[in-house]
């Protein structure tokens, strides 16, 4: 798996863990270059929550090797590992005041005193705190109670942070202000990081890289504009929210548009590919087929449906490949609507907004 070259930070490699029968990590390699965040992404049972178990030490894999800045933590202990975790449940400990849990470990690690409290005074100061030292967490809210189970992670100074999906209790606007805060920081600290997460939205916006993962494999690891421009494989487009994925082995041509049905063939520059992805932003709606070839690659359609969202009317489109199966086009609501009549149209899309893409690199047996 090509990672970012680097002599430091964390490397995993050929990590594989198996609980009985079950493999849930295949082979796993994977670098992150000292002071740079980077996500684990995919479903629930995909692999991303063990391969942090793995790094932190609360899992030891089966076969491979974990490295952090250029030792092998392989089969140390958790509390032996420059490591910090951040829980999605935020594990504070309720009968200790904010102060006290964020100190915790520093005190597990018996510095003096004042070390303490200097430490303890600019994580809190850092992540707004500094009024709320002495409250309970049952006396705060759950985005003031992860900004504290943060900071007590901050307090260590690891060489290594290690976020197990740390806003998926926080409701929507607080879970934006608080990955804001994340990355904020992060990147003002210059701290090394791993953030597991489902969402890619929250991946997209916090990442320096994303790893998405497959059934205990790296379907694709990259950039965020890089596995939001160019997928490689379908399970990946659609992880990164492209909703039209359109198999070419049903697609004919007939006179420059095609429709999902027997006959002729695809575009040439599509032919070497599986599939084909495009996002609703990335096509119009046309009523003949003369206008929609202007756009390189054109759909035979019959619109189903209209929805207006203000900004664009959101089109869902019946293009043959069988019942249930609708293609989405959304067209700004600045350029003029087609006359539909009937419902007859064309998808027009532009070459660069067609995503060839190959199956999925791994399929389960």
């Amino acid at each position: 798996m090509q990672t970012t070259n680097t002599s430091s930070g964390l490397s995993l490699k050929k990590v594989s863990k198996s609980f009985g029968q079950n493999a849930v990590l295949r082979d796993i390699n994977l670098e992150i270059e000292r002071g740079k965040l980077i996500s684990l992404l995919g479903p629930s049972g995909c692999g991303k929550s063990t391969t942090l178990n793995v790094i932190s030490g609360f899992e030891e894999p089966d076969e491979g090797e974990v490295i952090l800045d250029g030792k092998t933590i392989t089969h140390l202990p958790p509390y032996k590992r420059d490591t910090a975790v951040v829980f999605q449940d935020y594990s504070l400990f309720p009968h200790m005041r904010v102060e006290e849990n964020i100190s915790y470990g520093l005190r597990v690690r018996r510095l003096d005193k004042s070390a303490i409290a200097a430490r303890v005074a600019e994580v809190m100061e850092l992540l707004d705190l500094s009024k709320l030292g002495r409250r309970f967490p049952s006396e705060l809210s759950g985005g003031q109670q992860q900004r504290v189970s943060l900071a007590r992670a901050l307090a260590v100074r690891p060489s290594l942070l290690l976020l197990d999906e740390p806003l998926s209790n926080l409701d929507a606007k607080l879970r934006k202000d608080i990955r804001v805060e994340i990355r904020t920081l992060q990147q003002e600290l210059e701290q090394t990081a791993v953030f597991v997460t489902h969402d890619q939205e929250e991946a997209l916006a916090i990442s320096d890289f994303i790893a998405v993962f497959n059934s205990g494999k790296i379907e694709q690891f990259g950039s965020p504009a890089d596995l939001w421009e160019r997928p490689e494989t379908a399970y990946v487009a659609d992880f990164m929210g492209v909703e039209n994925i359109l198999p070419l082995n049903g697609a004919t041509q007939k006179g420059g548009d095609v429709a999902w049905t027997a006959g002729a063939i695809v575009p040439d520059w599509v032919t070497d590919f599986d599939l084909i992805g495009f996002r609703p932003s990335g096509a119009r709606i046309y009523t003949t087929a003369s206008e929609s070839r202007s756009a390189e690659l054109s759909i035979r359609a019959k619109v189903v449906s209209s929805s207006y969202l203000g900004t664009h009317v959101r089109f869902a489109c019946d293009i043959g490949m069988g019942e249930g199966y609708l293609a989405y086009v959304e067209h700004p609501t600045n350029e003029p609507l087609p006359p539909l009549g009937d419902g007859t149209a064309f998808i027009g899309i532009d070459r660069e907004s067609v995503l060839p893409l190959k199956s999925s690199s791994y399929v389960p047996a």
